[in-house]
């Protein structure tokens, strides 16, 4: 096993670290290890945007992607093979990068602390779409908050950046870009990386192979994939993460493969690989995606994260268990398959055996007659999280509900089924009669709770709600009936 030290590219200069790095963020890292304070920290939970920084990574087909990151929730050991680009090595001597220029020029900026990071997501949009859409371009502003200047000005501003990059022949990163490369395949050779003391240690293996064996020899390690949720236990809670086992370079575990009948996504695959591919099977649920948190989180965070973590308001879980996905399970060398249903038993309680780990998740594709529909109730449209998730997975022949899974996240401990709804719609005949009979039955299903976001009342009604909503928009597309729309 070659042990080397974690690499990566800090704007245009190479950084080396040996141990004691696990429980460093990028943005203490910037702040106070390189004395960058462009980069700023905000919220600390990767909500505000006001840390965001763009990592540059190699593709497989030999070219450079630029995804916009929270850096005060990703963690150093991540970096390894990539280029980190700050707010600090934009501009080329005394001239303004595209981004920053169209800022000064909107007056997108009054108190000027969320200014870096709308700088860094501008100028990621621009590097990965010559000419977005103004749709694209609020999505990757998304996640960047402004408390004094509105967002009409700063989306004025990503329009003249594109007008301007357009007349421009090349920038620096584009000139600069071979070198980038090579240098970043030269540190991408490192097969397995170390870094450890008898205080903390720090893996980054690259082979499923290497992940189980460190995961046998190292039991206590935490495994970290895209960290927006695990972060929060150092940045929120203000404890250590002395044992990491970053599971990012896996090959296996950032596979995407296709069968006839369904699409399998590794564990540590992020949100933003997956999604448009996703929604073109499933457009509810690539429609969902877009609303789980930010850009900025979706480029880091995984499905196996958000499964694994078992929470009872994760968005995936419920769609997931509506359409009868499973999983591919890892333990050693040995291999089984479960039902995403069945990995939840209790609060934060999961079927996950010592060793084991999530190695991929089966989606079925699309059927003949099967109705998909996905709602995401949440304080605000875009980067919250949910109050209540529901998802309806409904086949109706010749007007008869001939099979029907339903699953809420919100409602329960954890994400579930509403199976004696299930049950009192299946074999019925599709009608807003036995759909109303069928609310009332969902009291026998969830006992919610009230909490912060919601009260359970709230909760119950709402669920009532969005399966009578459910069937007004399955009804108004597959019929000629002219159905009243309450919502």
């Amino acid at each position: 096993m070659i042990e080397n030290s974690i690499q990566f590219i800090l704007n245009n200069e190479l950084q080396t670290f040996g141990n004691k790095i696990s429980n460093i963020t990028l943005l203490e890292y910037l702040r106070n290890g390189k004395n960058l304070h462009g980069t700023k920290e905000g919220c600390a939970s990767g909500d505000c945007g006001a840390c965001t920084a763009v990592v540059a990574e190699l593709n497989d087909d030999a070219t450079l992607s630029y995804q916009t990151i929270n850096t005060c929730i990703t963690l150093l050991p991540t970096l390894h093979g990539k280029q980190l680009i700050t707010v600090e090595n934009l501009k080329e001597g005394t001239t303004l990068h595209p981004a920053q220029q169209a800022l000064v020029d909107n007056h997108g900026s009054q108190c000027g602390f969320c200014t870096p990071g709308f700088v860094m997501s501008m100028f990621a949009l621009q590097k990965n779409n010559a000419t977005p859409t103004e749709h694209q371009i609020k999505e990757a502003l998304a996640g960047n908050l402004c408390r004094c200047t509105g967002y009409r000005s700063i989306v004025d501003a990503a329009v003249q950046q594109v007008d301007r990059m357009q007349s421009l022949c090349k920038d620096k990163f584009e000139r600069q870009q071979k070198a980038t490369m090579r240098e970043l395949q030269k540190i991408n050779q490192t097969a397995n990386i170390k870094s450890a003391d008898e205080h903390q240690s720090c893996f980054s293996p690259s082979s499923i192979n290497q992940l189980m064996q460190l995961i046998e020899e190292h039991p206590q390690a935490e495994l970290l994939a895209g960290g927006t949720d695990l972060s929060l236990v150092m940045t929120q809670q203000l404890k250590k993460l002395d044992h990491v086992i970053y599971i990012g370079r896996v090959a296996e575990l950032q596979q995407i493969k296709e069968t006839e009948s369904a699409l399998s996504i590794g564990a540590a695959v992020p949100y933003s690989v997956y999604d448009q591919r996703l929604g073109q099977e499933h457009p509810e649920f690539g429609a969902m995606i877009s609303r789980l948190g930010s850009l900025q989180v979706r480029n880091r965070g995984t499905l196996g994260g958000n499964i694994g973590n078992a929470s009872p308001i994760g968005d995936m879980p419920p769609v997931l268990i509506a359409l009868g996905a499973t999983m591919t399970m890892r333990q050693g060398k040995l291999e089984r398959h479960i039902a995403v249903e069945d990995y939840f038993l209790d609060y934060k309680v999961t079927a996950l055996r010592q060793g084991e780990i999530i190695r991929s998740v089966e989606i079925p594709n699309s059927k003949t007659d099967h109705h998909l529909k996905v709602y995401k109730i949440s304080k605000r449209l875009d980067d919250d999280i949910s109050t209540v998730l529901a998802a309806f997975h409904i086949c109706i022949q010749d007007n008869f509900i001939t099979a029907i899974r339903i699953a809420f996240g919100g409602m329960a401990e954890i994400p579930k089924r509403a199976v004696k709804c299930e049950a009192a719609l299946l074999g019925q005949p599709w009608s807003q009669t036995n759909i109303e009979a069928a609310m009332a039955i969902l009291e026998q299903d969830f006992k919610p709770v009230s909490d912060a976001r919601a009260s359970s009342h709230y909760r119950m009604q709402v669920a009532k709600n969005l399966l009578l909503k459910c069937y007004l928009e399955l009804e108004s597309t597959t019929s000629n009936t002219n159905v009243v729309n309450y919502f």
